[in-house]
């Protein structure tokens, strides 16, 4: 087994066997045998999942924080700061989805403060980056693929998506329908390998060059790292923002 991260090794000290229960029951359903925990086994919650809960424990405290410390005479440097996300946000929403877009500003909202924290994690000692994590980016990925479909559905309903999908006239639409189906699940691979790759080799220069003597090397990767993360987080939300769009536009 590879090297568990320290917070890693607590939650599997805290929750292990209640996790192992769990994944036990799920495997007794029709098609989940998979999930059953291996004999043994008292380590069942990995590195990438860790991480995730801790991104997420950072995020609930943030909320909480801001909450008690709002104000509209003397807000503070953190408010200040997640009204420009909130304002940059919509400012995007309205941008790429136009009329209507501000609906879709809470899941845009939280994708790119999510893999942000996410992407920026691996900085901080005795942590990791989870978007390192293929299984990380493909949940990520497949959220905002459901996310986008559902509100396809939801706006032009089950008939009217299947039509949206076979393009602007239905002389075509035997090409168009299988070509526009086999893009979407290629939205898929997209958000997830893009993110993947990018952070995962990020990783690797850091742990490359993050032990050489010189200071410079370090700090300039790290930089480097800390512009990935935020160009790859503005990505994670800029391309569900025309995936929903294009899924929610009156035409094609």
């Amino acid at each position: 087994m590879e090297h568990e991260l320290w917070f890693t090794a607590l939650l599997n000290k805290l929750l292990g066997r209640a996790v192992n229960a769990l994944l036990a029951m799920l495997a007794g359903l029709p098609g989940l045998d998979w999930l059953r925990p291996e004999a043994g086994n008292t380590h069942p919650i990995p590195d990438y999942v860790a991480m995730q809960i801790l991104v997420l424990l950072v995020i609930v405290a943030g909320a909480l924080v801001l909450r008690s410390r709002l104000s509209v005479e003397a807000p503070g440097k953190f408010q200040h700061l997640m009204e420009l996300v909130v304002e940059f946000t919509q400012s995007t929403a309205d941008e790429i989805i136009g009329h209507g877009g501000r609906r879709y500003v809470a899941l845009l909202g939280t994708l790119f403060i999510y893999v942000l924290l996410c992407n920026l994690l691996g900085l901080v000692p005795t942590l990791a980056t989870p978007t390192a994590a293929i299984e990380v980016t493909v949940g990520l990925a497949l959220a905002a693929f459901l996310y986008y479909n559902y509100h396809g559905f939801r706006e032009h309903g089950v008939v009217g998506y299947l039509k949206h999908l076979c393009g602007p006239m239905l002389a075509i639409a035997i090409i168009m329908f299988p070509i526009e189906v086999i893009s979407n699940f290629g939205r898929l691979l997209s958000l997830s390998v893009r993110l993947y790759a990018n952070m995962l080799v990020g990783d690797i220069l850091e742990q490359v060059f993050g032990g050489m003597v010189h200071i410079a090397l370090p700090v300039i990767f790290m930089a480097l790292h800390i512009f990935v993360s935020l160009l790859q987080a503005y990505i994670f939300m800029l391309l569900p923002a025309i995936y929903i769009s294009m899924a929610v536009s009156e035409e094609h």
